[in-house]
């Protein structure tokens, strides 16, 4: 699990069939400190986060598979919960 700000959303005219009608955001995992940790991330957000909130992001591939009922999505990260203040 890792925390990230979404900081936007994204849209695709061509993607894997698996992701069609899901909903993706650009998502900046950070460290303990509050600071950028790696480069930001493309996800899947079955929750609709908006850009400035504070989620908990996963990559564990059964809960991607239990997002998109597909057993071959190509997607690694998901949104999986809100962070409170």
């Amino acid at each position: 699990m890792q925390p990230a700000n979404v900081i936007g959303h994204a849209e695709a005219t061509h993607k894997h069939e698996s992701l069609r009608g899901q909903r993706l955001v650009i998502a900046q995992p950070f460290g303990p400190n509050n600071q950028a940790d790696g480069a930001p991330l493309l996800v899947l957000d079955d929750l609709g986060c908006r850009i400035g909130d504070r989620v908990m992001l996963t990559s564990d591939g059964t809960h991607v598979q239990h997002v998109t009922k597909s057993k071959t999505c190509p997607a690694r990260w998901c949104v999986c919960g809100l962070l409170d203040e």
